[in-house]
C-alpha cells in the first residue's frame, strides 16, 4: 500500500521555514544569502510549500536581490509561481525600505547628513532604466521641504525649465535646492548638457536669493556630486 508522504513533505517544509527564521534572528546581518532571504520574504504570501525555487528563478530574472524588489509588480507577476498577492508582498517591502531610508533624511539637515540622502537617492534611483529628473528643495536650515519629481526623461530644458525650478522654490518658501537625476547607462560622470543646465538652474536662483547646492548624478553603485568636482 503507497505511503502518503504529503504530511512528511509538510514537515519538512515546516522545519525548513524554522531553520531559515533561527538564522535569521541569531547569524547576524550576513547570515542569509541573497536568495534566501528573499525566500523568507515570500513565506508572507505563501503559507506552506517551498519558496526556494521561486526565489531563485526571480533573481536570475531581475538580475540581484535589489533588482527583485525594484521590480514592477507587473513584471513580478509575470514570473511562473507569482501572484498578485506575492508581488504586492515584494512592492510592499520595496517601498517600506525607502520610506525608512527617507525617514532618516527628514529630521535633519540633509547637508549635514549626505550618506544618509545619497543612501536615500541609490534605492529609489540606481535601478531605473530610463532619466528620472527629482529637486530636493530645501528650508533655510537646509532641512527637506520637498522631494519633487520634476521630470521622466534626459535631463534638458526640454525636460527641466529653470526658471520653473526656481519658481517652485520661492512659491514654497524654500532657500535651496538640490538636484538629482540619475544615469542608466551605470556611468555617473556628468555630460556637458548636465552642466549647462545646473548653470543655468544656478543663475536663475542668484536672482531670487535661491542656492543650488549640489547636483548628485546616481549611477549603478555610485554617484558624482557636481559641487565636489568643482562643477558649479
Amino acid at each position: 500500500m503507497p505511503q502518503d508522504t504529503s504530511n512528511a513533505k509538510v514537515h519538512a517544509g515546516t522545519g525548513h521555514r524554522e531553520r531559515l527564521r533561527s538564522r535569521l534572528l541569531n547569524g547576524g546581518a550576513e547570515a542569509l544569502a541573497d536568495y534566501e532571504l528573499l525566500e523568507y520574504l515570500l513565506f508572507g504570501a505563501f503559507r506552506q510549500g517551498d519558496t526556494k525555487p521561486l526565489a531563485k528563478r526571480l533573481i536570475e530574472r531581475f538580475g540581484s536581490f535589489s533588482g527583485v524588489l525594484n521590480a514592477d509588480p507587473g513584471a513580478l507577476s509575470q514570473v511562473k509561481g507569482m501572484g498578485e498577492a506575492s508581488a504586492a508582498t515584494l512592492h510592499a517591502i520595496a517601498l517600506s525600505a525607502r520610506r525608512m531610508a527617507r525617514g532618516e533624511i527628514q529630521q535633519q539637515p540633509v547637508l549635514g547628513s549626505w550618506q544618509a540622502l545619497i543612501d536615500y537617492l541609490a534605492i529609489d534611483m540606481s535601478h531605473l532604466k530610463h532619466e528620472r529628473v527629482r529637486v530636493l528643495y530645501l528650508d533655510t536650515r537646509n532641512r527637506l521641504i520637498l522631494d519633487h519629481l520634476a521630470a521622466e526623461g534626459s535631463v534638458d530644458e526640454a525636460a527641466i525649465h529653470p526658471r520653473e525650478v526656481i519658481r517652485k522654490a520661492f512659491d514654497i518658501g524654500a532657500s535651496a535646492l538640490i538636484l538629482v537625476h540619475n544615469h542608466p547607462s551605470g556611468d555617473p560622470e556628468p555630460s556637458r548638457a548636465d552642466i549647462q543646465i545646473t548653470n543655468r538652474i544656478a543663475e536663475a536662483g542668484r536672482l531670487l536669493n535661491i542656492t543650488v547646492h549640489d547636483h548628485v548624478i546616481m549611477g549603478r553603485g555610485s554617484h558624482v556630486s557636481l559641487r565636489a568636482k568643482g562643477l558649479i
